[in-house]
């Protein structure tokens, strides 16, 4: 069975989800918020632990969402919002559009940003 991709992209379908260079990087509706925060905490372990650990702490390397900006910098934010939205198939992430609405994954993004590690 052939994919449906390139069709799908050629409709403009997968275009928002595709960062191009020069795009302006999605923002943060909750940067910097306190409660949008604890709520993404509890809604991190609520739908991401199973795979990223409870409150983002996981041995294994791939995984650890608490390296997110030590391994993409400032497209930390691009990386986050398209990764969560059309998912990473071939790795096992599943595409969150739709299943968890925007507010709740800028909510667990405003978490992680809370948790990444300097290093």
């Amino acid at each position: 069975m052939r994919s449906i991709f390139p069709v799908l992209l050629c409709l403009g379908l997968v275009a928002p989800l595709v960062a191009r260079a020069g795009d302006t990087p999605p923002k943060n509706p909750f940067e910097g918020d306190a409660a949008a925060a604890a709520k993404g905490n509890s809604l991190f372990n609520q739908n991401c632990e199973h795979c990223h650990g409870p409150n983002a702490v996981t041995g294994v390397m791939p995984r650890n969402l608490r390296r997110l900006h030590a391994r993409h910098g400032d497209d930390m934010t691009t990386v986050f919002y398209t990764t969560v939205h059309a998912g990473r198939p071939a790795k096992g992430m599943p595409s969150w559009q739709g299943v968890i609405d925007d507010p709740d994954l800028w909510r667990i993004y405003t978490f992680l940003e809370t948790v990444q590690d300097s290093e």
